[in-house]
């Protein structure tokens, strides 16, 4: 493996692209790095320690100094700072937001910049998040971008944060999508976009089978593998 030899899948919030990140790299036998987790980090980091979301440039500076790491217990990729594990704390509806707002400011973009592309360093890897094939990993030889109208993932974050026992209201999830839809496509600092070499699938009508099924047909392309779902 070389470091082109990985795949990434960028998208907004709600479309799918940590399940089918993480479904994807077991398919692959690849790791799986999951850049949200790490600005949900940041953001609880932020919050605990008196920051808002206009607090961007000073939260980037401090960012550079936090030790965030990822860790595999028993097959699931647990989020450290430091020694600290904390996976259970960063996907509250607050950290959400604080996290989308808090991604806009370049300085905190920069500051996860060279931990992302050091995970990244030896390929095998499926990356997700926002800018990952655009400016993290512009070189992977396999680029996808997600996509489903607003409805359609607030509907599915909803369903997500109730099996996972999270209170939840469907009208405030879909405000939340729609005003992270904004701050992620307005910002100036790698705004969400779709690499022009990326395969752009609209899930609105698609399962999660049926996405997987289609990530799977180009890995086969692309790698020359005969990876199949589990």
């Amino acid at each position: 493996m070389n470091k082109e030899d990985m795949i990434t899948i960028d998208g907004p919030a709600g479309s799918g692209k940590s399940t089918l990140a993480k479904n994807l790299a077991v398919a692959l036998g690849w790791n799986y790095l999951d850049t949200g987790a790490l600005y949900r980090a940041v953001a609880l980091w932020a919050l605990e320690n008196g920051y808002a979301a206009g607090d961007g440039d000073k939260v980037g500076e401090m960012a550079e100094k936090l030790e965030l790491r990822f860790v595999n217990l028993s097959g699931e990729n647990r989020v450290f700072i430091s020694d600290r594990d904390v996976t259970g704390l960063i996907r509250t509806a607050e950290i959400s937001s604080l996290s989308s707002s808090l991604s806009a400011y370049p300085k905190v973009r920069a500051s996860l910049v060279s931990i992302q592309r050091r995970l990244g360093q030896y390929g095998a890897l499926v990356a997700e998040g926002r800018d990952m094939g655009t400016v993290i990993f512009p070189w992977a030889k396999l680029k996808f971008f997600l996509s489903a109208d607003p409805a359609t993932r607030a509907r599915r974050r909803h369903h997500q944060m109730i099996m996972e026992g999270q209170p939840s209201n469907l009208e405030n999830v879909l405000a939340d999508i729609l005003a992270r839809d904004r701050n992620d496509s307005l910002r100036q600092a790698s705004p969400l976009k779709a690499d022009p070499m990326a395969v752009v699938i609209d899930s609105t009508n698609l399962s999660l089978f049926e996405v997987e099924t289609i990530m799977i047909g180009q890995a086969q392309k692309i790698f020359g593998s005969n990876f199949s779902l589990n």
